[in-house]
């Protein structure tokens, strides 16, 4: 009797993962709601300044009125998923460039004369820096850092890894004070209130230790990418026209002066546009704001609006002058052409943007993350636990909280009244506090599939497979995980002896009060 073999259907494509998600979410909000799960946080009242207790409670989409929303929201959901506009935007940008022959030029004048660890290290130092733009950032570096490493005669799909490890892990690690941080700030005070009505926080409350965090992430993340993921990563396969050395020619020097030149144009004009109390300046910002953080960033500054756009016509710019100089760029032809080169074969990234964007959508709907937030929010507020226990629980309940939310505004809403006067109570500063959940919430942001920008980081790992199986959803989440471990484990220690030692956090700010 002949043995049948069975057949290796290989590992699950990653959209049919993220139908799978949808479809465990949307019973598992069915079974929730048939439970009545809820949970209980606390809110804090502008107004009387007391704590009131808010319910949230899970929508149930197992059921017709849920099968309407998805249906009659799914289409809306995908059009206003906001990395979609903006990553075809930005992907014309890089489009330029690239075709061009720009960027193959910049990195090879910028990189040959460096060490590998070197030129990874400061390409980390900025995604963690770039980090303070959001969304953004993402959508700029992941395929910029897999090209960096592609002409470096690299596997780009290592650019990609490191790239969205850095601006994840370095999401909450902002030197300056940012639109997020600020947004932060209204809760922690609100809820530090509820204990001292006087207390106030500067914008400079966390510029020494977030200095120190910076430096020592950015040297994690490159040794974690040079001595743990590089050795993880398939090889990549280069054909021998790739591997030829690159010899920057005089003609491409030429090319780079014309580029840069230009650049430096556009960039004094714009830059001019968001200084304020100028003559003819500030055209870009919102000037009904207080704090000028608010007026660059707020929903109807200018700046906030049209940053992609500004960055988009930026790589316009250099590839196009760039092309004129060396003449890669004849006429508009070629100019055309090159705008959409990173469009080619888009149409597996749009299948998963929009079941990103649909399971994404589906999951905020449920109201599943809240509930699980406002219940770990209950647990710290309930452990009666105090100093270094504290600090860990709280690092431990957020992190888990951000794999659900990444939101920080949202997370910060259900937990700042529970966090906040449970460290006071202890001796430590509502700066402290924020700063805890700052760090643990960074910690988690690069393993969740929650992260809109997530999709992004998957389509380009999926661009660069080589393999006969697709990328996995679980691989792209495994080789995230040598990160968090190593950032999360280091970020907590920094906080312990900061707390220990009581080290300045910045200007005048103390983890104790």
């Amino acid at each position: 009797m002949k043995r049948i073999k069975k057949k290796n259907r290989g590992p699950l494509h990653p959209l049919m993962v993220y139908v799978l998600l949808i479809a465990i979410v949307i019973i598992l909000s069915g079974f929730l709601h048939l439970i009545d799960a809820g949970a209980t946080f606390n809110k804090v009242n502008t107004i009387t300044g007391d704590l009131n207790p808010q319910t949230e409670v899970i929508t149930n989409l197992f059921s017709l009125s849920g099968i309407k929303y998805i249906f009659t929201s799914t289409v809306s959901n995908f059009a206003n998923f906001s990395v979609l506009s903006n990553l075809i935007i930005l992907l014309m940008g890089i489009s330029i460039m690239d075709k061009s022959g720009f960027l193959q030029t910049a990195i090879t004048l910028t990189t040959k004369r460096l060490k590998k660890k070197t030129v990874t290290f400061i390409f980390v130092f900025i995604c963690v820096i770039a980090s303070l733009l959001g969304d953004l950032s993402y959508l700029i570096f992941i395929p910029l850092g897999s090209l960096l490493f592609y002409y470096g005669k690299r596997n780009p799909a290592i650019g990609a890894i490191c790239a969205f490890a850095a601006i994840s892990l370095g999401n909450s690690l902002s030197i300056i004070f940012t639109s997020t941080d600020s947004g932060l700030l209204n809760y922690t005070l609100q809820a530090a209130h509820t204990m001292n009505e006087s207390y106030v926080i500067n914008h400079t409350a966390y510029i020494i230790i977030m200095s120190v965090a910076v430096i020592l992430v950015s040297y994690i993340i490159t040794f974690v990418t040079e001595n743990i993921i590089a050795k993880r990563v398939a090889k990549y396969e280069f054909t021998e026209t790739e591997l030829e050395e690159d010899i920057v020619t005089k003609d491409e020097e030429k090319g780079m002066i014309f580029a840069c030149g230009a650049a430096i144009i556009y960039l004094i004009i714009f830059i001019y546009s968001i200084i304020p109390n100028l003559p003819l300046s500030g055209a870009l910002l919102d000037n009904s704001q207080v704090y000028y953080i608010d007026k660059l960033f707020s929903v109807n500054s200018f700046f906030s609006k049209g940053f992609v756009f500004i960055v988009m016509m930026l790589f316009i710019i250099l590839g196009l002058f760039y092309g004129i100089g060396v003449k890669s760029i004849k006429n508009h032809q070629d100019f055309f052409d090159n705008l959409g080169h990173s469009l080619d074969g888009i149409g597996n990234m749009l299948v998963m943007i929009f079941l990103a964007s649909t399971f994404i959508s589906i999951f905020k709907q449920t109201n599943i993350g809240n509930v699980l937030v406002a219940s770990i929010g209950n647990i710290i507020h309930n452990s009666n636990f105090t100093g270094i226990a504290l600090i860990i629980l709280i690092f431990i309940g957020v992190f888990i909280s951000n794999l659900f939310i990444p939101s920080s505004t949202l997370k910060w809403y259900l937990l700042s009244a529970n966090i906040i006067p449970v460290m006071m109570q202890s001796g430590m500063s509502p700066e402290f506090g924020q700063l805890v959940f700052r760090f643990a919430e960074t910690s988690s942001m690069n393993i969740t599939p929650l992260l809109a920008s997530f999709i992004v980081y998957l389509a380009i790992l999926e661009k660069y497979n080589q393999g006969i199986n697709k990328v996995r959803l679980i691989d792209s989440i495994k080789y995230q995980i040598p990160y968090t471990i190593i950032v999360s484990i280091t970020l907590l220690v920094i906080i312990i002896i900061w707390y220990i030692i009581g080290i300045p956090l910045g200007i005048n700010t103390f983890p104790t009060i």
